[in-house]
Parts: C-alpha cells; structure tokens; sequence
C-alpha cells in the first residue's frame, strides 16, 4: 500500500462542512514515513470517532491521521464533534436516495481525500458494491457482537434479551455481505449483572472505543511492513 502524504483537495461546498486546507499546516519530519489516512464515517453521535481520534495508545497517533470525517446526515452531532476537534468534515445527505446511486457519488466524494482506510464509526447504512469495490480490503467496521452469532443492527438488544453472560466486540474488514468480513480483532464483554439495557451499551461502549483504536494501530503497522 502506498501512503502518500497530505494535500487534500477541495470538495464542493455543497457537501463540505469544513473545506480541506491544499496542504497540511505541518507534513511529517523529513524522513519519517507518511501517516495512513482515514475516512472515518458515521451517522450519529460518533462515540467510536471520537475514541479514535483522541486515542490514547500512541501508536495510532504516530501511525495515522484524519483525512475526513463524513456522514449521511448533515445534522449528525459527531460532524459538529469533528469539527471541534479541527478534523475536515463532509456530508452528503442520504434520504430519499436510491442506495447504490448514493453510495457511488459517496464513493467518488472520499476518494477526493485519498483515504488509505475507510472506518465505519456508527455508519447506519448498509453498503453497496458501488461503495464498497473503490475501497475493497479496506473498509474497517466494529461490530458490537461477534459476527458468527448475530449480524445487522441491535446487537446490543439482542444480548440483552438473550439474557447473555458475556458478548464478543468484532473489529473486521467489510466486504459485499453483512457483517461477514473478515475479523482482524474480538474482545469479550462480561455482561454478569447487568440488568438493563443501558448498563450492557455502557460495558460494551467501554470496550469497543478501546479495541477499534487499537486494532487499527495494527492493522496500519502489519499493512505498512507487508
């Protein structure tokens, strides 16, 4: 994989909530490798976004850096969350769009920012080929569940009801199924005592900001080696 270093271009203002600068205010030092660049998408809040980009485990930081964070809802809190925290952010709203003409001019909007990954963070939409084939091996998602047990949305309710004495969070690679990639990283989740639905999103929420940071590091350190 090549990592080329930062001049981002410029998307239309239409969609650009934050216009990417024509170069970085500060490259790396002379020699040091190129950081990875992430496109990291979501739809709602953005916890796991946040979690990534304020990642405590420093090789992350030294590995990678914020191309765009983008999303389908223009209004998502995790876009104003981005933008605070100084990260370009972009928006290409979703409703009312047929799923594979959406996901194409998606798509060809990230590929502006040259993202060598594309982190699903709370991205509420199932993907198409049309998204999915410009990014293939590529596309990284955490799932609150282990993929082999429960795929789709309400994972967290789904332990819940089945009154489950653990669950498994599942960092994996996306491909044309749902929830059917790869894995690259799972950590359980102990779930004894926790009588309400809230307290098992509480358990799990801790873990997943933790596990996607780190399993990113290490995707981006094994990818670069290879």
């Amino acid at each position: 994989m090549k990592l080329e270093p930062a001049a981002m271009t410029p998307t239309s203002p239409q969609y650009d909530r934050r216009p990417a600068p024509s170069a970085p205010a500060a490259g790396p030092a002379p020699g040091a490798p190129a950081k990875a660049r992430l496109a990291i998408l979501l739809s709602g809040r953005g916890s796991n976004m946040l979690a990534v980009v304020r990642a405590p485990n420093r090789p992350l930081r030294d590995l990678a850096e914020v191309a765009v964070v983008f999303s389908n809802k223009p209004d998502a809190p995790g876009l104003e969350a981005a933008g605070a925290l100084g990260c370009p952010t972009a928006a290409l709203p979703s409703q009312g769009r047929k799923r594979a003409e959406f996901d194409a001019e998606a798509a060809a909007l990230l590929q502006q920012y040259r993202p060598d990954f594309v982190v699903l963070a709370g991205y509420m939409r199932i993907l198409s080929p049309a998204f999915i084939q410009p990014f293939a091996g590529r596309i990284v998602n955490i799932h609150p569940a282990d993929t082999h047990q429960h795929q789709g949305l309400h994972a967290y309710e789904w332990a819940f009801d089945n009154h489950l004495p653990e669950t498994k969070i599942t960092v994996h690679l996306v491909d044309e199924g749902l929830d059917t990639g790869p894995v690259l990283a799972q950590q359980a989740v102990d779930l004894r005592g926790a009588d309400t639905l809230a307290e098992v999103e509480r358990r799990g929420l801790a873990v997943e900001h933790e596990l996607y940071s780190r399993t990113l590091a290490d995707l981006i350190e094994k990818t670069v080696k290879s």
